[in-house]
Order: C-alpha cells, then sequence, then structure tokens
C-alpha cells in the first residue's frame, strides 16, 4: 500500500492507496501516531483510494482516533465510498470521526 502525503496550509491529508488491512494497518498506524505530535492534530484521512477495510484497519482508525481525542483533536475523514461509511456505521465507529465529502471539506472544517 501506497500512502500519498500532502499539505494544504497546517492541514496534513493523508491518502491510503489500497485495501487497509493486516501489515498495511499498522504502517498506517504508525503514520498517524507519528503525525498527530508533529501538527497539532490537523490530520484528515482521504478514503477515496480506499475500496475495503478489514478489522485491522478499523482498528488502527480507532486507535489513531482515540489518541487524537486524548488531546482535544479529531480525525477526519474524506471521501470514504459507501461500503466503508456502511462499515463505520455498522461497527459503531462512526461517532469517533468527523466525515466530509472531500478534502476540501475537512480542510474548511479546520478553521
Amino acid at each position: 500500500m501506497d500512502i500519498d502525503e500532502q499539505r494544504q496550509g497546517a492541514v496534513t491529508i493523508l491518502k491510503p492507496r489500497g485495501p487497509l488491512g493486516g501489515s498495511d494497518a499498522q504502517i498506517l498506524r504508525d503514520r498517524l501516531s507519528t503525525l498527530a505530535g508533529t501538527n497539532l492534530g490537523r490530520l484528515a484521512l482521504d478514503l477515496s483510494a480506499t475500496p475495503f477495510v478489514d478489522s485491522s484497519g478499523l482498528e488502527a482508525l480507532a486507535d489513531a482516533a482515540e489518541q487524537l481525542s486524548q488531546s482535544g483533536q479529531s480525525l477526519k475523514i474524506c471521501g470514504a465510498n459507501e461500503t466503508l461509511r456502511e462499515v463505520f456505521d455498522l461497527t459503531g465507529l462512526a461517532p469517533m470521526f468527523e466525515h466530509f465529502e472531500d478534502t476540501n471539506a475537512a480542510v474548511r472544517s479546520f478553521l
């Protein structure tokens, strides 16, 4: 899995490409953890290129959201397809994240 990283102002946007699971989930977890401490928690996760998330991927996202929430911040998710949104809803994880249609909306939400 490749993870693209870009900055829009003070916001860091990560965009994983491909299914999120297994060892890829640990890579993303580590990357989110590192970024949480270096950019004041202004993180958006663009899931538009992620067709599927398994349980290890969900756990990585939940851990990152919890880590950020302990310091009063949040992980903003954007571009999630319908299947991913349903998975978040069915697992009860949806309230842990702010959801946006695209990266621009997620970035604007930090203002």
